[in-house]
């Protein structure tokens, strides 16, 4: 009798918990799409879907219908609030296809360097706070296939009108100094990060690419008390795409995921501020060289830096457009130092 008691307890939270959430699927290979943005009619990111797919269907609210969904940094649906009454939405994924990352030549030599786009952004409290996109170069080892260093070419800066920066009211802020050039670090010895204490690592084949997820394992929600601030439950996930069915080395990374986030507030303020970073690295080629002295820009978050239109480029993941759906105007570019 105790083995149905709890054969019956298992089952019926496994229900429960799937009844809580949402899955993203592939409308034509009918797998799980990770990496689905849930934007609300004010440009709040509400959700952003894990390898499996799912979302948590308490975080949509029904004050903020329509929905709009971003998947490859395009906008791909808006669904209404009744829409997520499915436990499962298709979605038409195919864009555009996975773009080959072109290898320029194959000769032994010291160095790699994997050249690609990036935009980065930051959120408080859901919506965007600052954005970038650019294109960047990472020179690796060719031997240990360790980073060695990151140069930028060009980049671009957005932000939100002007800000208070009221020193207790973490919620005026402005968080442009969060913005940060993607750490591919171990996309080359991918196994490294199973290395990683306290962390969980998770594998999903779709229709053209293998992707990693590796995620904290348990929940922090231990509080830091510092100079009357307050920090509290951190979490860090990365997603992985490599070539399907590959060694997943530098030469079959397809897309690199990083998200942080953070709660933070002064201790007069009643509620926590959540400010989530997002950096995402899109390879285009790579190369090899024996000299590693490659021209850079300094990373200025209050000025943009670029020589050509890059984000014209069909392939550029720009998702300043989606950002200014929402806030028209308001987002407003950095003057372009060149």
């Amino acid at each position: 009798m105790t083995r149905k008691i709890l054969l019956f307890l298992v089952i019926a939270m496994y229900s429960f918990i799937n009844a809580q959430s949402i899955t993203f699927v592939s409308e034509k290979t009918g797998k799980p799409l990770p990496k689905v943005s849930v934007f609300g009619k004010d440009g709040s990111i509400l959700a952003f879907s894990d390898i499996d797919g799912k979302i948590d269907k308490q975080s949509l609210k029904p004050d903020q219908e329509k929905f709009q969904l971003v998947y490859d940094n395009v906008s791909v649906a808006t669904l209404s609030y009744s829409d997520f009454s499915k436990d499962v939405i298709k979605i038409n994924d195919r864009i555009k296809d996975i773009e080959t990352v072109v290898i320029k030549n194959d000769k032994p030599a010291k160095y790699v360097f994997v050249k690609g786009n990036f935009n980065t952004y930051v959120t408080l409290n859901n919506k965007l706070n600052s954005y970038a996109d650019g294109i960047i170069t990472y020179i690796f080892d060719n031997k240990t296939k360790k980073l060695k260093s990151t140069k930028i070419e060009q980049y671009r800066i957005f932000r939100l009108g002007k800000t208070e920066m009221d020193i207790k009211n973490l919620s005026s802020w402005d968080y442009g100094m969060f913005l940060k050039v993607p750490k591919i670090k171990n996309v080359g010895n991918v196994d490294e990060y199973r290395k990683i204490k306290n962390t969980v690592f998770k594998e999903l084949k779709s229709a053209k690419k293998d992707e990693i997820q590796i995620s904290d394992e348990a929940d922090d929600d231990s509080e830091l008390a510092l100079f009357g601030y307050r920090i509290s439950d951190s979490r860090h996930i990365l997603n992985i795409a490599y070539t399907q069915n590959s060694q997943k080395k530098l030469r079959d990374l397809l897309e690199y995921n990083e998200i942080e986030s953070i709660k933070m507030k002064h201790k007069s303020e009643p509620q926590y501020n959540a400010i989530v970073i997002y950096n995402n690295f899109y390879p285009t080629d790579m190369d090899f060289s024996n000299d590693n002295n490659l021209d850079k820009v300094r990373f200025d978050i209050n000025s943009s830096h670029y020589t050509s239109n890059y984000w014209e480029n069909p392939s550029f993941p720009n998702m300043q457009p989606v950002f200014s759906s929402f806030f028209k105007g308001d987002l407003k570019e950095e003057p372009n130092e060149k």
